[in-house]
């Protein structure tokens, strides 16, 4: 097959998928597609809810298995759209719409190597043979029980993963975790008028002024601190009334020389209020800057660096990195777009990548 054609199957995969709106836990008619074109190309998909996955047909269990990652699914739309963002619209290079960049194009892209070596297979650095699992998850924008944590137990060992979000093709050897938390301070409500109580937003104050100022000590060089942000406050049910109860929510990044546990630990210690992680699942991810994966894309040219977005890779117990066409700056905006050309980048790198010397 040539190039141009597998640009241009990857790029009407891509416009069929802007077409079919498909928000986190709505994916069920984008996966018919994708399934659909997959069945089309003889690469015999297999599907659990809305994830669909393919292996490639020369798998041996004695060689390394490579995972390639994107995710069907998208936010909602913003109303500030001057274009339809369920029409594909293209305008020179431009492929407008829901989802192209994000990740639109890295599923597309990757999909179309996947059906380039489905029949011999990868290399995981240029000479030693590996096998091909392509994988479109679900429910990445949300972290949903029915995205890629409910399929990973149903596929064969993994041993390291490309994840298609855009990067410009530069590899995010690193990714920033995530965890929210809830700090509650209990007081006891009273009078205003006659200073009786104990005001729960006093007995918040103090823990509010130590999370603006603490700094965790380890700071890595691909994701810097680990930030942590109070972006929400709430209490109170009238003026006159003193308030038992004040809640604060904490948005926590992570790098990868914390665990989520680690930080909770931290932050529990050091407040007088109570704190609950919603979560401590979505945990930062890196893979070693001397993996051969790594090793190869600099020999390529490319500059690894870290990401502080997050993605599947939060839960994926395997070595991972994120390698996409776009710009990550494009995702949840109105009119999002890729070009077309990084979609042909991207399916060439991969090839490169993935190929024998």
């Amino acid at each position: 097959m040539s190039g141009r054609m597998m640009t241009n199957d990857a790029i009407q995969l891509l416009k069929d998928l802007i077409g079919t709106p498909s928000t986190s836990r709505q994916e069920q008619a984008a996966a018919d597609i994708l399934e659909g074109h997959m069945r089309q190309w003889g690469l015999q998909p297999q599907r659990e809810a809305n994830n669909v996955w393919a292996v490639s047909e020369c798998y041996d269990a004695q060689f390394p298995t490579i995972l390639l990652n994107a995710h069907i699914d998208t936010v909602k739309p913003v109303a500030s759209w001057k274009h339809d963002p369920y029409v594909p619209t293209q305008e020179d290079d431009r492929l407008y719409g829901l989802g192209s960049n994000d990740c639109g194009g890295g599923l597309v892209s990757l999909l179309a190597v996947f059906r380039q070596l489905y029949h011999v297979g990868a290399t995981i650095d240029g000479r030693q043979k590996a096998n091909l699992l392509f994988l479109a998850s679900a429910e990445e924008e949300v972290s949903g029980a029915d995205g890629i944590s409910r399929v990973l137990p149903l596929l064969p060992p993994i041993d390291v993963a490309i994840v298609g979000e855009p990067t410009g093709m530069q590899p995010a050897i690193a990714e920033k975790g995530l965890m929210v938390l809830d700090v509650e301070a209990r007081g006891r409500s009273g009078h205003a008028a006659r200073g009786e109580g104990i005001n729960a937003i006093n007995l918040m104050l103090d823990d509010l002024l130590w999370l603006r100022s603490y700094r965790f000590p380890r700071i890595s060089p691909l994701l810097g601190p680990t930030l942590m942000q109070v972006t929400q406050v709430n209490a109170g049910t009238q003026h006159n009334v003193v308030p038992d109860v004040c809640h604060a929510v904490v948005d926590v990044r992570t790098n990868e020389l914390y665990t989520n546990q680690e930080v909770l630990d931290i932050i529990s210690s050091h407040l007088n209020s109570r704190v609950m992680a919603r979560s401590t699942r979505l945990s930062s991810s890196s893979i070693a800057s001397d993996h051969p994966l790594v090793s190869r894309l600099v020999d390529m040219g490319k500059q690894p660096f870290g990401s502080p977005t997050l993605s599947d890779q939060a839960l994926m117990p395997f070595p991972s990195l994120k390698l996409g066409p776009g710009d990550s700056a494009r995702s949840h905006t109105a009119d999002e777009y890729i070009c077309m050309s990084e979609i042909n980048d991207a399916i060439a790198t991969y090839q490169q990548l993935l190929g024998r010397d």
